[in-house]
């Protein structure tokens, strides 16, 4: 027999109830009640396969995913998610993690298009591109052309005014990193904002691309080449062969479009309030719970978060 847990994970101010554990437990193979992590917000459930199983496989994939949906169903919509992995693996070594509607609350580029006027033009092409219904990088330029003028300083009004950290996102990185885990924060988003939000943070590094100044204004310019998707994919796989890390042991987090690829190639890819398309190709989908899910989908209890 081969082992997983089911990690249930309450939204804040929620709570699981000892009898809807034992309920979700009764839907799993060989289901059984391991261990909570939080009382009443976070508890693991134990469940086996039969032998054989391709290990880390397609058809271990669609077993996962298939006990996922049905803990769902016998969750009956409480506020509660759910991640299912197999327990040797849950442990991670890399964590890469997108910025903007992730780490932070907002979508940097909206807030600077704000300054000019444009920002409900500016956020309907970002939702668009977050969606996967347009392409990342033309997006990116026709967006970036609209703040030519705008003065580079307006940066630091928006992070100081207009950011805000996610919840977790701190309790989170600062864990791994107790755990001797790498974390990078790799952003299509900007270097302007990226440098001083993984520093708050307390990111290993950060990724993101370089908006042209010339004499303290917006250029309209964004550096080529673009890092979209393709660029956070081989960040994944460039910090993983770097840290001489197997596939398994890696994890990423994000919520648009151009997560897709470094969800799919990590070892646990992770949509975290993320768009439908988004959440339903990940391997684990958070709706309800704030970063410190991605801690409890580890097996660290509420008593091992850095403080």
């Amino acid at each position: 027999m081969q082992d997983f847990i089911a990690t249930l994970i309450a939204a804040p101010g929620a709570a699981i109830a000892p009898a809807l554990a034992q309920k979700a437990a009764a839907v799993l193979p060989e289901g059984r009640l391991e261990r909570w992590l939080a009382p009443g917000e976070a508890v693991d459930l134990a469940f086996s396969a039969a032998a054989g199983l391709d290990a880390r496989g397609p058809l271990e994939r669609s077993f996962l995913a298939t006990a996922a949906q049905r803990l769902r169903a016998a969750l009956e919509g409480a506020a509660v998610d759910v991640v299912a992995q197999r327990a040797a693996d849950r442990r991670r070594k890399l964590l890469l993690a997108d910025m903007d509607s992730t780490m932070i609350g907002q979508e940097c580029i909206d807030e600077l298009a704000d300054f000019v006027g444009m920002k409900a033009h500016v956020a309907a092409i970002t939702e668009r591109a977050m969606r996967g219904e347009i392409a990342f990088e033309p997006a990116l330029r026709e967006r970036v052309a609209l703040l030519k003028g705008l003065e580079e300083k307006v940066v630091d009004t928006v992070i100081a005014e207009r950011i805000t950290l996610t919840p977790g996102g701190r309790q989170l990185i600062q864990t791994m990193r107790a755990h001797g885990a790498h974390t990078a924060l790799v952003s299509g988003g900007f270097t302007l904002f990226t440098t001083r939000i993984a520093e708050k943070i307390g990111f290993h590094e950060n990724r993101a691309n370089v908006l042209e100044v010339e004499a303290g204004k917006f250029a309209g310019r964004v550096r080529e080449p673009i890092l979209g998707k393709e660029a956070k994919l081989a960040s994944l796989i460039e910090l993983r062969e770097a840290h001489k890390l197997a596939p398994h042991e890696t994890m990423a987090v994000g919520d648009g479009a151009n997560d897709l690829a470094m969800l799919g190639e990590a070892g646990l890819g992770v949509a975290f309030h993320a768009k439908p398309a988004v959440a339903e190709a990940a391997h684990a989908r958070i709706d309800h719970g704030d970063l410190t899910a991605l801690l409890f989908a580890q097996g660290y209890a509420r008593d091992d978060f850095a403080s």
